[in-house]
């Protein structure tokens, strides 16, 4: 049974690449692909990246995507657009906590929806 997929993306490949090994310690059955950095490797964000992680963690049941600062979301949002598909998500979530519960929750089964929103509930939680 497939599971969503997950996209962690950030101007750092050394922060996305950190927190999927955390992330993989209680889900190892969905599928995180990450995009950190830009094509030349320096600090920044890539669509190409993007697109490719997305090609990555696609599943049946969806990609959710989870960025760290708002070029980030600007650079997803575009990647979205241009892969043409209707199953994917960006979650409006803190990076580290939203990716560890949309992992957990996509690793339940549950759907696009589902995970996603309880990847930004990881936020309100956290302003409580």
């Amino acid at each position: 049974m497939a599971n969503v997929g997950l996209v962690l993306i950030s101007h750092s490949s050394k922060v996305v690449e950190g927190i999927k090994e955390i992330i993989e310690q209680v889900a190892k059955e969905v599928t995180i692909a990450t995009a950190g950095g830009t094509d030349e490797n320096e600090i920044g964000t890539s669509i190409e990246k993007i697109q490719h992680a997305i090609e990555k963690a696609q599943s049946d049941k969806g990609v959710l995507l989870i960025y760290d600062l708002g070029s980030a979301m600007m650079n997803s949002e575009l990647a979205v657009e241009m892969s043409g598909q209707e199953n994917i998500e960006i979650a409006n979530a803190p990076l580290l906590e939203g990716s560890y519960v949309a992992a957990v929750e996509a690793g339940m089964g549950k759907d696009l929806h589902e995970v996603k929103k309880a990847a930004e509930r990881a936020l309100k939680e956290e302003e409580e």
